[in-house]
């Protein structure tokens, strides 16, 4: 059984994609051990209590700098023995000592067809913004390992997704993620769960 953390910033829109394609099995041979956050009010929280899952906040606020925070989240994660970490909306840059630790065992789903509108500073709406802004006909998300760049580790799976007359950002985010990143994330896990990857 594959152990799985989630860390999240926000509502856990894919995380509840996550938990619903474990319930009906469309995700197989794993499961949620705990569910993190940067953020004490992120929804994803609420998502986690009420799947008895252990919700878990840590902020970098919290911390007199950024290296005893790195430190507490590495520990964090370490107390749950997990096989897998999923970022799925997680605001925080993950430090390098976390990703050499869990190489090739930290995920993230990342809200455009890498490599376009990715890296530093593209993120929640802004993705959808620039790719608007640049007249894409296509858009997508990508699953991707977490390597020490930003966006920048090997593909796992892309979907593509039309970009459509009359689309606005918050349009075009809410069909990347039905279409695309609620599909695409579970059937990531579900390969690594399986061993398919």
């Amino acid at each position: 059984m594959l152990r799985v953390g989630i860390l999240v910033s926000g509502g856990g829109t894919n995380l509840q994609a996550i938990l619903d394609a474990i319930d009906n099995g469309t995700i197989t041979n794993a499961s949620v051990e705990v569910v993190i956050s940067n953020n004490a009010g992120a929804y994803a929280l609420e998502r986690a209590r009420k799947h008895n899952i252990a919700a878990e906040c840590l902020s970098p606020k919290e911390f007199s700098d950024r290296e005893e925070f790195n430190q507490a989240l590495i520990a964090k994660v370490d107390s749950y023995h997990l096989d897998l970490i999923v970022l799925a909306g997680f605001l925080v840059k993950i430090p390098e000592s976390m990703i050499a630790k869990y190489r090739n065992k930290i995920i993230n789903i990342h809200p455009s067809l890498i490599p376009s509108f990715c890296g530093v500073g593209f993120y929640g709406l802004k993705v959808h913004e620039a790719a608007l802004a640049r007249g894409v006909k296509i858009t997508g998300a990508t699953v991707h390992f977490v390597d020490e760049g930003m966006d920048s580790g090997p593909i796992i799976l892309q979907k593509a997704v039309e970009v459509l007359p009359g689309d606005t950002p918050e349009i075009l985010q809410r069909r990347v993620m039905e279409q695309a990143e609620w599909i695409i994330l579970p059937k990531a896990i579900d390969m690594i769960a399986n061993g398919n990857i």
